[in-house]
Formats: C-alpha cells, sequence, structure tokens
C-alpha cells in the first residue's frame, strides 16, 4: 500500500492580503496529490491534533510562535516558514530582535525567501543554523504578474464602475494606530506602556510613526478639497483602527473609507495610488499603477529604501497635490519599467519564469513529502503535544471572549470575515482559466473556517 502524502497545513490571519495567494499556492499543492486545509489560522490551530501529519506553511517565526511551533512538531507536523514581513524591512539588527526568534527557527524545516536580500537578512541572524533557505518568492507577488494580474480585473471594473475616477490612499500604522489601541506596539513603546524596557529605536521610529499619522491626518482633508473632482478612497492596514478616517469622511463626500478585498484590484483600478512606507507602493511599481511616497518626515534609519525608489517621492503637501494632479490628468505616468525592475529584482525573486507558488511546492516535492507524511513522533511527545494543543485550544477560546484581547473574536473577525465553499470554488475557477491549470480539483467544508482543496 502507498504511503500518503504530507497534508499541507494553510493558515490565513488577514483574510483581503493573504486569502487569494494562499489558495493559489494550495491549488498547486492539490495538483500535484497534496490534500491541503486552508482556513482561519486560530481554527486550523484549534484542530491541529487531529490532522494527518505534514507540513505547516507558517508566515512567520516570532517568540510568539514557539509555543504553537512546538506543539505543531510534537504532533508530527513539519514547519515551512517565511517572513509575510520580510520584504519591507527594519535595519538587521532591529529585524532579527523585531521578527526572528532562534528558538522557533530551529523547529523550521524549510525557510523560504521574498529574494536574496530576506535571504542574507536571515543568514545574518545569530540565531540561525543551518535550516535550507529556499529562495522562491512570494505567491502574493504572483498575482500581479501578467499571466495573473487578469484574476482581478472583474473587481477592478466593478469598482471603477462604482466609484468612477478615484485616487487610491493607502494607510499602515496598525502599530500606532491599532484596531485595539492597546496593542499599538510603536505607540505603546513611546507612551512608556510597552512591558520591559523600551528600546531606543522602538521609541525613535514610534514616534517617527506617529509624525507621519499626523501628517496623514491634516494632510488628508485638504487632499480631498483639492481632488473633489474625484473620488478618494482610503483603505487602512487590516489591522489599523478606521475611526480617525472616518472622522474626516464625515465632512468630505468624496472620501470613502473601506477595506473591501483584495488590495490588489483596488491598485489595477486607480488613476494614482499615495502611502508612505506601504508594500502597496511595491505592488503598484509590479502593476504599473502611479504611486506616490509621502515623505513630509524622512529618515533613512526607519523609512524603506525600495518603496522609495520604484515610487514618485514628494515631501511637501504642495508636491503632493500637484504630482497628483499631473498623474490624474495623464501627463506624468509611473517610474519607467527599467527603474522599477532594478529597484525590486534584489528583494523579490520569481518576477519572470516559474511561478513563487510553483517554486514553493517544488522545496516539499524536493524534500520527499508527496510520497510521505513526517514521521511520527514517539508516543509519549504525541501524547503530550495532543494534550497541550487541546489545553491552547481551550485557552484561545476562552480568550476570544474577553473584551481588548488580542485574541478577541471581534478582532478575528475583523480581520478574517469568513469565505464559504463556493466563494473558494469560484477563486480556483478563474485561476483554472487564466492558467489551464487545477483541473478536478476539489473544495469541501471541514469545520467552522477551514476547508479542503484537493485532487
Amino acid at each position: 500500500m502507498a504511503a500518503a502524502p504530507s497534508t499541507i497545513i494553510m493558515p490565513v490571519e488577514n483574510q483581503v492580503r493573504e486569502m487569494d495567494a494562499k489558495i493559489l499556492l494550495s491549488c498547486v499543492a492539490a495538483e500535484r496529490g497534496y490534500p491541503v486545509l486552508i482556513g482561519s489560522r486560530a481554527y486550523i490551530h484549534f484542530k491541529t491534533a487531529s490532522i494527518p501529519r505534514g507540513v505547516y506553511m507558517a508566515k512567520s517565526m516570532k517568540t510568539r510562535s514557539i509555543r504553537m511551533f512546538k506543539l505543531l512538531n510534537q504532533t508530527g507536523h513539519d514547519i515551512l516558514a517565511w517572513d509575510e514581513e520580510g520584504l519591507l524591512r527594519e535595519p538587521d539588527e532591529i529585524y532579527h530582535r523585531w521578527r526572528l526568534s532562534s528558538v522557533a527557527m530551529q523547529r523550521i524545516a524549510y525557510l523560504t525567501t521574498w529574494g536574496e536580500d530576506n535571504a542574507r537578512a536571515f543568514r545574518s541572524f545569530d540565531g540561525y543554523k543551518s535550516t535550507p533557505i529556499k529562495l522562491t518568492g512570494n505567491p502574493r507577488i504572483d498575482l500581479l504578474r501578467p499571466e495573473l494580474c487578469e484574476f482581478y480585473r472583474p473587481e477592478a471594473e466593478a469598482i471603477r464602475e462604482r466609484y468612477g475616477a478615484f485616487i487610491l490612499i493607502n494607510t499602515n500604522f496598525s502599530k500606532v494606530n491599532h484596531y485595539y489601541a492597546e496593542l499599538g506596539e510603536l505607540k505603546q513603546a513611546v507612551e512608556g506602556k510597552k512591558p520591559g524596557k523600551a528600546e531606543p529605536f522602538d521609541i525613535g521610529k514610534g514616534r517617527h510613526k506617529l509624525a507621519i499619522f499626523e501628517h496623514f491626518q491634516k494632510m488628508l482633508p485638504v487632499f480631498c478639497d483639492a481632488f473633489a473632482d474625484h473620488t478618494v478612497i482610503l483603505r487602512p492596514h487590516p489591522s489599523e483602527s478606521h475611526q480617525t478616517w472616518l472622522d474626516v469622511a464625515k465632512d468630505h463626500p468624496n472620501l470613502i473609507v473601506t477595506n473591501d478585498g483584495n488590495v490588489h484590484p483596488w491598485l489595477m483600478a486607480a488613476k494614482a495610488v499615495v502611502a508612505n512606507g506601504c508594500t502597496t507602493l511595491v505592488e503598484s511599481a509590479i502593476l504599473g499603477t502611479a504611486g506616490i511616497n509621502y515623505e513630509p518626515e524622512a529618515v533613512d534609519e526607519y523609512d524603506f529604501a525600495i518603496v522609495s525608489n520604484v515610487s514618485r517621492r514628494v515631501s511637501t503637501l504642495d508636491e503632493l497635490l500637484k504630482t497628483t494632479r499631473l498623474i490624474v490628468d495623464g501627463e506624468m505616468g509611473p517610474l519607467d519599467y527599467a527603474t522599477r525592475k532594478a529597484a525590486l529584482e534584489p528583494h523579490i525573486e520569481a518576477l519572470e519564469g516559474r511561478l513563487a507558488a510553483d517554486r514553493m511546492i517544488d522545496v516539499l516535492d524536493e524534500a520527499g513529502y508527496r510520497e510521505k507524511q513526517p514521521p511520527a513522533p514517539p508516543l509519549g511527545e504525541h501524547l503530550n503535544g495532543w494534550y497541550r494543543t487541546k489545553t491552547r485550544a481551550l485557552e484561545k477560546r476562552i480568550n476570544m471572549y474577553k473584551p481588548g484581547h488580542r485574541n478577541n473574536i471581534s478582532l478575528h473577525d475583523h480581520r478574517y470575515p469568513g469565505i464559504t465553499a463556493e466563494e473558494m470554488s469560484g477563486i480556483i475557477d478563474r485561476f483554472r482559466q487564466l492558467l489551464d491549470r487545477f483541473h478536478g480539483l476539489k473544495v469541501k467544508k471541514h469545520s467552522k473556517h477551514l476547508y479542503w482543496i484537493y485532487k
């Protein structure tokens, strides 16, 4: 009897940002014969003790991951990990402290990266030992490539039909303007409320981020008045509070604050994109939409060079208004393609050639996971992991009903509103039509917020 392939466990935390790319990655895995369980990260964690042994696809490896990674290993799962925030990073020393845990990293079987610069940052980490590093790229970028960007065309056209000519403003102030104020890490550091000693960089970065946040608040009413002939769409970060922006919208009927759907169709439909140090400006550069990096205060230590290098840079409100007007009137476009490509290539693998999703599943194939599951752990270790996984699940379910807790159900539902089997099948159908692949894949509900994708 042939050995069963490994189960691919695909957790999703921020649905609007991650889901489409992870469905694509799941389709590539299922096409090759892997059963894939995809859905809410929190709800996947409730079930890991009872999922057939396989590979958990982790998007971070912070200190907060240590407990779950240990439980995954104890219940027979290996871990392939990448850093979803590894594209725009602080200096190495700070990035290592903020995003990487040597203890968590030791439990990872394989690391994949956005590109060479991300790989270099992993290798320079003191806690990195010998985990194989694979330069694969990220499936989020696959969705911006010519083969797949038409996936978003129907949504882009519907958005344009609904809002007409619009300018998109993206904000990323969750660390100083979090959905729950007490979870804004950098604001806490500035105010001296963060547990433990606040590091000087954190305080400086927090002050810088708060200053930019204040500039955006001052800019927005003036911007809306200057472009009264356009709709202004403001999309906050998925974990950011909307209230500050909604307050401005009360007095400016052309301002719409929304976080609906994936950002990519909004980038396609927009006349111009305005942001500060945001991944959406990198995504705009790949799509060819004109992006403006508004830098009312610029500090090399705190800002991200890649964003400035692929965008139109402006430092004053007057420059912002003039540059945006030139773009929406068709007199100025994005930076030329050669300039954008040169800035992107050191940071992003798989801009061309095989998809990042294919390259990531290649890593699993080469490791033999398609032919077999990870070895079963010793019985005592498995029982211990099973018990602790169930105990953790109970704790998390209780915390879902504690107001203000980071595991609160309202925050979960804000970041993961849910998707139906029919909606997921519809997404797969569109991938099938564009790529002429994924024929015969099925979607089946596993439990609340969780689905199997299989062949």
